[in-house]
C-alpha cells in the first residue's frame, strides 16, 4: 500500500489541519485593503468620467478626497508587500511562462494573476503619483492651490500621464470584474470576500507542493 500524500493534500506539520477542506488564500487585512482600493478606484472613475458623459455634480471634492484615500492605501500596500509579505511570490519570472506553456500548475499566483497585478499596480502607481502632483491645482481646507508649481509644459505631461493611466485602469477594471465572475474563477472571488477556498478549487490551478495555503510560513512557498 502506498503511503504517498495525495496531490491535493499538504504535508502534515505541527499546528496544521491537513484534512481540512478549506485553505486560506487572503488574510483579513489584505481583503480590507483590496476592497478599500476597489471602492476608491470605482469612485475615482465615476467622478472622473461621469461628468464627461453629461452627469453634472460636484465631483472635485469627491475626486481629491478619494484620491488621498487611494494614496494612503497604495503606501500601505507598498510597505506591507515589501517588508511583511513575500514580495517574490508575486514577481513575474521566466519560470512562470514555462509553467504556463507546459500546462503546469502555479504556486500561489498564476501567470495571468501576476500579469494583471503588474499592469494594475503600475497604472495605479502612475495615476496616484500624478494625482498627488495635480492636488497643487485644487483649493481645499488643507492647502491653497499653487498652479505655478510646475511649468506649463510639465503640467501637460502630468495631465497626459494621469489621463492615460485612468483609461487603462478603466479597461483593466472591466477585465478584472469579467474574469472574477466567470464560473471557473469564482473561487477567487469568494476567497477575496471570505479569505478561503476549498483545497480542490485551489488544486485546479495551484500546485499544493508549492503552495498549500495552510500556514503563512509554509516552506512550499519558498519554491515560488
Amino acid at each position: 500500500m502506498s503511503s504517498q500524500v495525495p496531490a491535493t493534500a499538504p504535508a502534515r506539520r505541527d499546528g496544521d489541519s491537513p484534512l481540512s477542506p478549506l485553505i486560506t488564500r487572503h488574510a483579513p487585512i489584505d481583503r480590507v485593503f483590496h476592497w478599500i482600493t476597489a471602492l476608491a478606484v470605482l469612485l475615482l472613475m465615476a467622478s472622473a468620467f461621469l461628468p464627461i458623459v453629461g452627469f453634472k455634480f460636484s465631483w472635485v471634492p469627491l475626486h481629491w478626497i478619494t484620491g488621498l484615500v487611494l494614496t494612503a492605501a497604495v503606501l500601505f500596500h507598498l510597505v506591507r508587500a515589501s517588508f511583511f509579505q513575500r514580495l517574490r511570490c508575486i514577481l513575474i519570472r521566466v519560470r512562470d511562462f514555462g509553467d504556463a506553456s507546459a500546462g503546469r500548475r502555479a504556486a500561489k499566483y498564476t501567470l495571468a494573476q501576476k500579469l494583471m497585478h503588474a499592469a494594475m499596480g503600475t497604472v495605479v502607481l502612475v495615476v496616484t503619483v500624478t494625482g498627488v502632483i495635480m492636488l497643487a491645482k485644487v483649493d481645499t481646507p488643507l492647502w491653497k492651490r499653487d498652479p505655478y508649481l510646475l511649468e506649463a509644459s510639465t503640467w501637460g505631461v502630468v495631465y497626459v500621464l494621469h489621463g492615460a493611466a485612468a483609461l487603462l485602469i478603466l479597461m483593466l477594471t472591466m477585465i478584472h470584474i469579467y474574469f472574477s465572475l466567470l464560473p471557473e474563477k469564482r473561487a477567487y472571488l469568494r476567497a477575496m470576500i471570505g479569505g478561503q477556498m476549498t483545497r480542490d478549487e485551489a488544486a485546479q490551478f495551484h500546485d499544493p507542493n508549492r503552495w498549500s495555503g495552510q500556514r503563512k510560513d509554509d516552506p512550499r512557498e519558498n519554491h515560488e
